[in-house]
C-alpha cells in the first residue's frame, strides 16, 4: 500500500490511511504499515482469468488490473462496456467462489478480492478506535455503499455524519443516496479545503 506521499508532511502527523477496503493500515505516526497475508485464491484466479476472458471471447477490449490483495476486470474500453459486464458477471463470481474471493463489482469493473472486510466495516471500526465526534465520507463508486450505511448507522446513534459524492453519472445509487454531490475529486479537495479553513 502506498501512503501517498504523506509520510512526514507538516499537519498529517496523526493520518491514518486504510487501503484495499480496509485490510491494509498505514499510520503516519509510526510509520508502520499493517496488513494481512495476501489470500491463496487470488493467485488462482490471476492464473485463470486469461484464459477465461479468451473463452467467452471478452478478451478484446478488456483488461486485468493486478491490485496486489486482488484482480479487476475492467469493460471500460469494450465495444459494448455494460453487455460485456453483464457476460462476465456470472462466469467470473464462479471463478472467485471457487478460489474463496468474492466479487465487488464498480463502474465498468469486477473486482476479485477475499471476502470479510469492506469500507462499511472499516469505517465502522476505524470510528470506534478514535472515538469519532463527527464523520465526513467521500466516495465515488459501488464498493463506497457500505461505508454510506456505516455513515448512516453512526448517525442513529447520534454521530454526526456527511455523505459526499464525489460526482459520477454512472453510480446513480451513491449521488441519490449523497447528502452533497462534489464535481470529482477536486470538488472533494475544494470540499475540504474550505472546511479546513472554516475549522482553522
Amino acid at each position: 500500500m502506498r501512503n501517498g506521499g504523506f509520510a512526514d508532511v507538516p499537519g498529517l502527523e496523526h493520518l491514518v490511511v486504510l487501503g484495499h477496503y480496509g485490510a491494509e493500515r498505514w499510520d503516519a505516526r509510526t510509520g508502520e504499515i499493517s496488513a494481512p497475508a495476501p489470500h491463496p485464491g487470488v493467485a488462482g484466479v490471476r492464473t485463470e482469468l486469461p484464459e477465461l476472458l479468451e473463452r467467452l471471447g471478452t478478451s478484446q477490449g478488456t483488461w486485468i488490473e493486478e491490485k496486489g490483495r486482488a484482480v479487476a476486470v475492467h469493460t471500460r474500453r469494450a465495444a459494448d462496456p455494460q453487455a460485456t459486464l453483464d457476460l462476465l458477471r456470472e462466469p467470473l463470481t464462479g471463478l472467485a467462489g471457487r478460489h474463496g474471493l468474492i466479487v465487488e463489482p464498480g463502474r465498468m469493473v469486477l473486482e476479485l478480492r477475499p471476502p470479510g472486510m469492506d469500507k462499511g466495516v472499516a469505517l465502522s471500526e476505524f470510528a470506534r478506535e478514535i472515538g469519532a465526534g463527527s464523520v465526513l465520507y467521500a466516495g465515488d463508486d459501488l464498493g463506497d455503499l457500505p461505508a454510506y450505511s456505516a455513515v448512516d448507522r453512526l448517525r442513529s446513534d447520534g454521530t454526526p455524519g456527511l455523505l459526499v459524492c464525489s460526482g459520477s453519472d454512472e453510480v446513480t445509487e451513491l449521488r441519490e443516496r449523497a447528502d452533497l454531490v462534489v464535481d470529482g475529486p477536486e470538488g472533494v479537495v475544494r470540499l475540504l479545503r474550505a472546511l479546513a479553513d472554516r475549522l482553522g
